[in-house]
């Protein structure tokens, strides 16, 4: 089991809705147009990244023309501002390490506005190569219990290709998040979805490999407030942090 489930635990009972509300349709449809660009192709069965992005847009319910719109503008069929994918690294309150991937159609004015959120949040945003070595890029795979027993479901997503497990309620339901190497994210989601478990989403993130513990309220509070704020932050796509949080804030 990763260390690092105790803040996926917090993050998660701080609440769904400051989740979902992050999750906007302008975030997802730059998400897409990435893809597409990235990719060259509006085939998610040819360009794996796309068809992550159309995940999270099916989730959040995000029409179709929204989709189809975002896919062109990445292909370039339709007029407008190009945007670009920018990646900062920083550290915030109590040291603790972030990696802030974003969506921007003007550089320069996002990492000014990156810049007075770090130092607003009594942190420092840093060079390229600050923090990233203390993170190591995997695929996520949020999967939904089949109902059986714990030990011997985490087990079976072991042999499914796994990396490492992290088990947690969410709204009643026993749900698990599991890691694999990036490269193999559809392959592992294939394997997981044939075996019966149903699949919430799947991405790529940024897995801390060093961790910060934070222990008192203070630090705690002054950390997750950060991240909110990061996150809400227009341009931002995924937060990615190393903090802990101490087996005494619970």
């Amino acid at each position: 089991m990763s260390g690092h489930s105790k803040w996926s635990t917090i993050k998660r009972q701080k609440g769904a809705v400051d989740i979902k509300r992050g999750a906007t349709f302008t975030k997802i449809a730059n998400a897409i147009t990435i893809a597409a660009r990235l990719g060259g192709s509006g085939d998610p069965n040819s360009n794996p990244r796309l068809r992550v992005a159309l995940d999270s847009a099916r989730a959040a319910n995000m029409p179709k023309e929204n989709v189809q719109r975002a896919i062109d503008r990445g292909l370039g069929k339709l007029p407008g501002q190009m945007v670009e994918e920018v990646l900062f690294e920083g550290f915030g309150p109590s040291k603790v390490a972030f990696i802030v991937e974003a969506i921007t159609d003007n550089r320069m004015r996002t990492l000014a506005e990156m810049r007075n959120l770090f130092e607003k949040g009594g942190g420092v945003l840093g060079s390229h190569g600050s923090t990233s070595y203390m993170f190591s890029q995997k695929g996520k795979i949020k999967v939904k219990s089949k109902g059986g027993k714990l030990q011997d479901e985490i087990l079976e997503l072991i042999d499914l290709g796994v990396e490492d497990v992290e088990d947690f309620q969410e709204d009643g339901v026993q749900k698990y998040l599991v890691y694999t190497e990036s490269s193999n994210l559809s392959n592992v989601g294939n394997n997981i979805a044939q075996s019966g478990f149903e699949i919430d989403s799947k991405e790529i993130v940024y897995k801390p490999t060093v961790l910060v513990e934070m222990v008192g309220e203070e630090a705690m509070n002054k950390v997750l407030e950060f991240v909110q704020r990061l996150e809400d932050h227009d341009d931002v796509q995924k937060v990615h942090s190393n903090f802990v949080i101490s087996e005494s804030a619970d």
